[in-house]
């Protein structure tokens, strides 16, 4: 990276890897601290990647007939008690609102911790016939839940995220429905933010609270722990008979429609950034990030060089690319440090020599590699180099996770390569929760999940020995 004193130095991952994280939040200018403990503000340059996925992803769901909705943000407290997991399970992170202006409420209100119980509510209501169905609906919004310990993206008291909820006439049809949103979000992972992922089933103990099944995408960071991307969740008809959600059948007799949830979040940034970004910033994969290209005009002063870069700026605005031209009157090595930080993925560079040849120079943010093209073949060339910039930089995160996966036939084994190596320990179990929570207490390592892809081989259970055939990933989580 070209140096300049004006641009912060990071901490070095490999000095101290929580740091460098944050140090990257705060400096690329994605997010400050409020004056609410446990709370963040998303800066301009963060909430433009955000919408950039927001934007994506909306996208890739409208193609599967979802529809926008807009839920309150308070729950009476009775309604979220009449299904008694849910708020079992988040009970400790739920935040309540007693007063009313100056007065005391007759009833608490929770902020929401999550959405099912106003749908459900909802559906009560407006749900009548089968012809009705299936209803899919998702809303972008924030969620409040009282965590004891935060960090920037990964875990904050309050979050941006998108929830998708769906009722469905059919057990199979909703069943469908939580397997097709598992592969959209692994899609996005994969395609968008070029990580790559582990598609799986969460244990009973790990799974949603009310859920009857929970399927997620698990993720590698480049400190080897792992991350949990997003989770799709299949309810049955558990939350209907819960809040009397019912409709006409085509019998003409009334039954109870089956559903579903899921849902990702502004975590997701907090994977790019653990996943990609280096000791000089950000990396960001080009189709979120917020500036693609970024034009620097070389000796900028001297004649023709500022025209010359507005007109190769104009040009790839109008092939439809983020771009921006910075002229200021910083230094070049400052600029370069500046865009390196932000994770701009390419930076086009042109000065007097370049528009005497009739070209200028491409530099990928990923591994600082520069490639000379003639003006004429630049919108094109743009295009190819933002494309490799994504394939190199999921094969890259791919080789972590392929190196850093690791097989093991008992516990000793599984704690010394994690201890050793980190990463994710793949072995088999035989379900009991006694050998999960064993595996928990020995090793530190939580269940990740029972992958879609089973080997369908037999072994012997890590924990207690036991013949079984299903394998599981294990892995220290953030």
């Amino acid at each position: 990276m070209a140096q300049d004193k004006r641009v912060e130095q990071i901490t070095d991952m490999e000095v101290d890897f929580a740091q460098w994280y944050t140090d990257i939040c705060r400096k690329a200018e994605l997010v400050e601290y409020s004056s609410v403990k446990g709370f963040t503000i998303l800066r301009p340059y963060g909430y433009a990647i955000w919408e950039n996925i927001q934007n994506i992803m909306d996208g890739m769901f409208k193609k599967t007939g979802h529809v926008n909705v807009a839920m309150p943000v308070l729950i009476p407290e009775s309604l979220l008690k009449k299904e008694g997991e849910l708020v079992n399970g988040f009970a400790p992170e739920v935040a309540w609102v007693t007063m009313g202006g100056s007065e005391k409420l007759e009833e608490r209100l929770a902020f929401r911790p999550t959405s099912e119980t106003m749908f459900c509510d909802h559906w009560h209501n407006v749900l009548h016939s089968y012809r009705e169905l299936p209803m899919l609906y998702n809303q972008w919004c924030s969620v409040i839940r009282w965590e004891k310990t935060t960090r920037p993206f990964l875990r904050s008291r309050e979050f941006w995220w998108q929830e998708g909820h769906t009722i469905h006439e059919t057990a199979e049809e909703a069943q469908a429905e939580t397997e097709q949103q598992l592969g959209c979000y692994a899609d996005f992972f994969e395609n968008v933010l070029a990580i790559p992922v582990v598609r799986g089933r969460k244990t009973e103990k790990e799974k949603f609270a009310g859920a009857e099944a929970t399927y997620t995408v698990e993720c590698m960071m480049k400190d080897r722990k792992s991350l949990q991307g997003a989770t799709s969740h299949y309810f049955g008809d558990k939350f209907s008979r819960a809040y009397d959600v019912t409709f006409a059948g085509r019998d003409n007799k009334l039954q109870y429609p089956f559903q579903t949830s899921w849902g990702s979040t502004t975590r997701m940034i907090g994977a790019v950034i653990m996943t990609h970004g280096d000791n000089n910033g950000l990396v960001l994969p080009p189709k979120i990030a917020p500036i693609q290209v970024i034009v620097l005009p070389i000796a900028q002063h001297k004649a023709g060089v500022l025209e010359n870069a507005e007109k190769l700026r104009a040009r790839l605005e109008e092939a439809g690319l983020r771009v921006r031209m910075d002229d200021s009157d910083n230094s070049m090595g400052w600029k370069c440090a500046q865009y390196e930080m932000k994770g701009v993925p390419l930076r086009v560079e042109c000065g007097p020599r370049d528009m005497e040849a009739g070209q200028c120079v491409l530099v990928r943010r990923n591994d600082g590699e520069k490639i000379t093209v003639k003006l004429e073949q630049l919108e094109d060339a743009v295009r190819e180099q933002l494309d490799i910039v994504h394939r190199m930089m999921y094969e890259k995160a791919r080789n972590n996770m392929t190196a850093n996966t690791y097989e093991a036939e008992t516990v000793e084994e599984a704690d010394r390569l994690q201890k050793e190596h980190g990463g994710f320990i793949r072995t088999k179990w035989c379900g009991a929760l006694e050998c999960e929570l064993a595996m928990k207490e020995k090793t530190g390592m939580s269940s990740r999940c029972m992958p879609l892809e089973q080997s369908g081989t037999k072994g012997r259970c890590v924990c207690c020995g036991k013949e079984c055939t299903t394998d599981i990933y294990w892995g220290i989580s953030y």
